[in-house]
């Protein structure tokens, strides 16, 4: 096991190593780098950050078809779509998310953005208070106020439900962390990137208990607050950035 300092010099040199713009092009983050409107860049995060599981090559693959049936505009087909132009979506599948599960996610997103002040809007609390845990459930929340099946909800994560969270909180990496580096984004100004807590999947999780950030066993939203307290330790005011570490670690370096 390392020590602490010598832990938290590993996870600089990789966050350093992996935090790059050379990376960009092999990864999900890709799709919303396509674009430079600030809704068109979240709307195409969400949707990205909502089918990232599985082969990436075919994440990357069915982003960019959603992408394509939007007209490459998403935030003006957002606002604009009408019940014909949603019919296309009607065969789109990844893994388990089907045309019924997008048809949804695009009306429930058209509802954010007419009445709830957009996503950024609806993932913010009063800035003092803001508890990101809260904000996520209370996001899930207002995302499944409009009349759907059952079978969508699985597909936003709920921490009260001991979910990790994973895509949500990448997402959330993606539009709060802004270090200049070029890969995450960094648009949105009310969630301090202090309050992030850590993706953590299958790979995340066996590099973290790998290298003693991580304790319990099960991929859980109580996992997650114990990784990112950890991370917290080598640096408070930006603990996600290690996400790049162990995610280099898990999926570059098999480690």
């Amino acid at each position: 096991m390392l020590k602490n300092s010598e832990l938290h010099n590993f996870l600089e040199e990789k966050h350093d190593q992996y935090n790059r713009p050379e990376f960009i092009e092999s990864d999900p983050i890709s799709i919303p780098h396509q674009f430079s409107k600030k809704e068109d860049i979240e709307i195409a995060a969400f949707l990205t950050a909502t089918i990232a599981w599985g082969n990436r090559k075919m994440i990357i693959k069915n982003a960019k078809q959603l992408m394509e049936l939007m007209d490459r505009a998403p935030f003006d087909f957002i606002q604009n779509f009408t019940d014909d132009e949603l019919k296309p979506f009607e065969k789109f599948v990844h893994r388990t998310f089907n045309g019924t599960d997008c048809i949804y996610f695009l009306k429930s997103l058209q509802n954010i953005y007419k009445n709830h002040g957009g996503l950024e809007g609806a993932f913010s609390l009063p800035k003092e208070s803001i508890n990101i845990k809260e904000s996520i459930i209370s996001f899930h929340k207002l995302f499944f106020e409009l009349e759907h099946q059952d079978r969508t909800r699985k597909h936003l994560a709920n921490p009260e439900k001991s979910s990790a969270a994973k895509r949500i909180n990448m997402f959330l990496r993606w539009m709060v962390r802004d270090d200049k580096r070029g890969v995450d984004f960094g648009i949105w100004k009310n969630i301090s990137t202090g309050k992030l807590f850590c993706p953590l999947d299958v790979h995340s999780g066996n590099v973290a208990r790998k290298l003693g950030l991580l304790s319990r066993n099960a991929n859980d939203w109580k996992a997650v607050e114990e990784l990112t307290g950890n991370l917290r330790k080598f640096d408070v005011a930006d603990p996600v950035k290690y996400d790049f570490a162990l995610f280099g670690l898990g999926v570059f370096e098999k480690f």
